[in-house]
């Protein structure tokens, strides 16, 4: 026992070196196989979506209502990794921010991205401050913009093309397009079928993806059959709670979804769903 006692911080030390090359060894050896990772997180009723590049970049397009999304980003991020290169708030509404207020606290992020439309509520005012408070590089989202997430693939920005600030937030979405190789996502955030139907006379047929995230959670006030025929996805992913006190999503744009023969993914059937790509196809795991 004096010996154990005697030798005792060498074993402390020991084991702390052992844990240290053990984490070193997970990092280095974690092979992402040249793929996009995209899940859409189960959360409730919000929207949470966290991307990690080819080459480890991770980007998250909003943070959901509240703190249940840092037990979905445990579910798709390593223990040992507590950095997020950005943040994107699609809107200021709290089923779209509110989370990430605890993910500030949690993880040092780089980069937040918002649209430039004015949130009103107090949490709003709070993921300002805690912005602030990080240090993280401020950028408001234009047209034209192009984030670079790393081997290959990247982010393009749709929507806004102008100053929003005195847009309703929905309306003020930002909306994008997520490409890596040959597939790409649609990401539209809230916006309603009047931003949807503008972006569909400036791009038109360029809209094609293989993903639709559909607009605000399924309502019939997004989806518009000229938008999701632009878009023509093969799958489309709708974040929503289950039983949600709103209808999400509506039989108008399931009907639609329907219609142009999308298979329909949903986070309060499915719960979380997670996608790959290899840069040809995208698979759900």
């Amino acid at each position: 026992m004096q010996r154990l006692r005697e030798n005792l911080h060498w074993y402390i030390l020991g084991f702390l070196l052992f844990a240290t090359l053990s984490v070193w060894y997970a990092v280095e050896l974690e092979d992402r196989g040249g793929k996009l990772t995209v899940a859409f997180l189960n959360i409730g009723q919000g929207d949470a979506i966290f991307i990690e590049s080819p080459t480890g970049n991770q980007m998250m397009i909003d943070g959901g209502p509240g703190a249940v999304v840092l037990r979905e980003l445990g579910k798709v991020m390593p223990f040992y990794d507590r950095t997020i290169d950005m943040l994107m708030i699609s809107n200021p509404d709290k089923d779209h921010m509110g989370g990430f207020i605890d993910v500030l606290d949690a993880y040092r992020v780089a980069l937040v991205i918002e649209p430039g439309t004015v949130g009103a509520s107090a949490d709003y005012k709070t993921l300002e401050t805690k912005t602030a408070e990080e240090g993280a590089r401020h950028i408001v989202a234009r047209r034209g913009q192009r984030i670079l997430l790393g081997g290959g693939a990247y982010f393009d920005v749709l929507f806004p093309d102008r100053d929003v600030s005195g847009m309703t937030t929905n309306e003020g979405s930002i909306m994008g397009r997520l490409v890596y190789g040959n597939t790409s996502v649609m990401f539209t955030g809230d916006a309603s079928e009047n931003i949807e139907n503008y972006l569909d006379s400036l791009d038109g047929k360029s809209l094609h993806s293989d993903v639709l995230k559909v607009g605000h959670h399924g309502s019939h006030t997004s989806s518009s059959q000229e938008f999701v025929g632009y878009v023509s996805p093969t799958i489309a992913v709708i974040s929503d709670g289950k039983d949600n006190k709103y209808g999400h999503p509506h039989k108008e744009t399931l009907d639609t979804l329907n219609q142009f023969g999308v298979q329909v993914l949903r986070t309060d059937l499915q719960g979380r769903i997670v996608m790959e790509s290899d840069g040809e196809t995208i698979s759900v795991k």
